[in-house]
């Protein structure tokens, strides 16, 4: 009896040891939630933060970070819900990825003081809230450089969403490298009055190519519908934002700005683990690499070597800070 008692406790201290680990364990996972206004496959906005934050996970061990992700919750109020919903789980890092959550998270980061959250494009933060927010306009710049170059109308396109955020920055960005570069081309700029109509953007697209556009732009998650528009013309090209989409429409696609989510998800959590829970705007710029140029290697032999080095060199200035490229002033 006295063997099977011993063994009996053997057994019950191994599982109560085991419990404990995994407890631990569970404690020691880094828990970050997502919110999105739009799909995680949008090709735009919200899926260059999935790859991002995946890339983070991949990076730092899917034993090690745990990640939730709630979709199409364009309404602040939903996103507002669903982001308390993830703190009040013990979340450790809410991103809540849209400029129209930045009215929300104030009151609901009163409520959970030692959750870090996060929101982009914005400005608003608290001890606890991080803004994140892209230089857009910069490498907006060097695509309006490229279109101002590849242009043979003289005529370039912008379908936009709603003027603001960072849309607003991009396409006043771009504006200025067309104007800079090509003081003949004209620019063009349409807004849908939504980050989500991309049956209302590939109208715009259509339109704007029958004036005449035969280099065409445009950002948010609506930009995809204006993509397909401009893929179904021959000789017309496209300039993506948020991430590459030329994968989408290889033929069509010249350039993209790609912004790298990785390094800013990375520099939040090398925050948070020295007790920095927020308070700080994170730029995304070239100057730290959060910002890059990439070009299409099916088309890249269609762009003269000469502007390609044109545009290498202001974006070695830009982010230098030689060249600053200027938004409006805020009235």
């Amino acid at each position: 009896m006295k063997k099977i008692f011993v063994g009996a406790l053997a057994v019950l201290i191994f599982f109560a040891v085991l419990t404990a680990h995994d407890r631990a364990t569970a404690a020691d996972k880094l828990r970050i939630a997502l919110v999105l206004p739009s799909t995680v496959d949008d090709m735009a906005w919200s899926q260059s933060m999935v790859e991002g934050l995946k890339a983070v996970q991949k990076k730092l061990g899917e034993a090690n970070v745990e990640v939730a992700i709630s979709e199409k919750l364009g309404k602040a109020v939903d996103a507002g819900a669903a982001t308390r919903q993830y703190a009040s789980q013990g979340f450790d890092i809410v991103l809540a990825h849209g400029s129209q959550y930045q009215s929300v998270l104030p009151e609901i980061a009163k409520d959970f003081p030692k959750t870090t959250f996060a929101h982009g494009t914005g400005f608003l933060t608290a001890p606890n809230v991080f803004a994140y927010d892209p230089q857009a306009q910069d490498g907006a710049y060097l695509l309006g450089m490229l279109a101002a170059k590849m242009t043979k109308s003289g005529i370039i396109g912008i379908v936009g969403p709603v003027e603001a955020g960072d849309a607003a920055k991009y396409n006043y960005g771009f504006q200025q490298g067309v104007a800079k570069t090509n003081p003949k081309a004209s620019v063009r700029i349409a807004y849908t009055g939504s980050f989500n109509d991309i049956v209302g953007a590939g109208e715009l697209a259509k339109t704007e190519m029958t004036a005449g556009a035969d280099i065409l732009t445009g950002s948010s998650q609506q930009a995809v519908g204006a993509l397909r528009a401009v893929a179904e013309k021959p000789g017309k090209y496209w300039l993506s934002t948020d991430l590459d989409q030329s994968s989408m429409a290889p033929n069509t696609v010249l350039a993209s700005q790609v912004y790298n989510w990785e390094k800013v998800v990375t520099k939040i959590i090398d925050l948070r683990k020295k007790g920095v829970l927020g308070g700080q705007v994170l730029s995304l710029s070239f100057a730290d690499g959060t910002l890059e140029l990439k070009y299409n290697p099916k088309l890249i032999n269609r762009i003269p070597k000469d502007v390609i080095a044109a545009i290498d060199k202001t974006r070695k200035d830009i982010a230098s800070g030689a060249l600053k490229v200027e938004l409006p002033q805020k009235k």
